[in-house]
């Protein structure tokens, strides 16, 4: 694991890997060589490093978060690792469209509930996913954990269904994923 600012780097957290796999998560979700993922919130990386080794050189990850540190922890860790197939965005995921119909892939790792404006940010996804693509929402069951956010402000199943169809989605599948989250995978429609 790298070290960085004196200790793991957030994307190799091994506290948070007891609880979450990044890797099992994203071969579930059909992440391959050669495909475009987009990672709204990624924060310092903790899927979008495993996912831009996955796609490979032919491959593409797109990712935006609004924390400038967090954009930078995962691009020095990146271009540590030899990773060029990675296009990173400082910046509210309310403003980021990095392309239109780009992404095979387009995911949130448990941030859905951080947005300003989820409904906006969704939308942005629908402009951002391909034809024939998806949209993935790995969130917080909406129960009290002792870590991860408070439960009140947790969306539950039917609520991020919702929020997903709304934006023009058509909600294929919600799956438990371990003890603390729900997996729902949605087509544009």
């Amino acid at each position: 694991m790298t070290h960085y600012r004196g200790g793991f780097h957030p994307a190799n957290d091994p506290a948070r890997r007891q609880w979450q796999d990044p890797e099992a998560i994203l071969q579930t979700i059909g992440l391959k060589a050669g495909i475009s993922f987009a990672d709204i919130g990624c924060g310092a990386g903790f899927f979008a490093l495993p996912a831009a080794r996955i796609v490979g050189p032919k491959g593409m990850v797109y990712g935006v978060d609004v924390n400038p540190a967090s954009i930078g922890a995962l691009g020095e860790e990146a271009a540590l690792e030899g990773l060029k197939n990675l296009t990173l965005s400082i910046g509210k995921a309310e403003n980021y469209l990095p392309c239109e119909m780009c992404a095979d892939i387009v995911f949130f790792g448990i941030v859905l509930h951080d947005f300003e404006d989820p409904a906006k940010v969704l939308r942005n996804a629908r402009r951002i996913v391909k034809p024939g693509g998806k949209l993935i929402d790995l969130d917080w069951k909406k129960e009290g954990v002792p870590f991860g956010p408070p439960a009140h402000i947790k969306f539950d199943e039917a609520k991020a269904s919702k929020l997903i169809k709304d934006a023009g989605f058509k909600v294929v599948s919600v799956d438990s994923t371990g003890n603390y989250h729900y997996l729902i995978t949605s087509k544009p429609i």
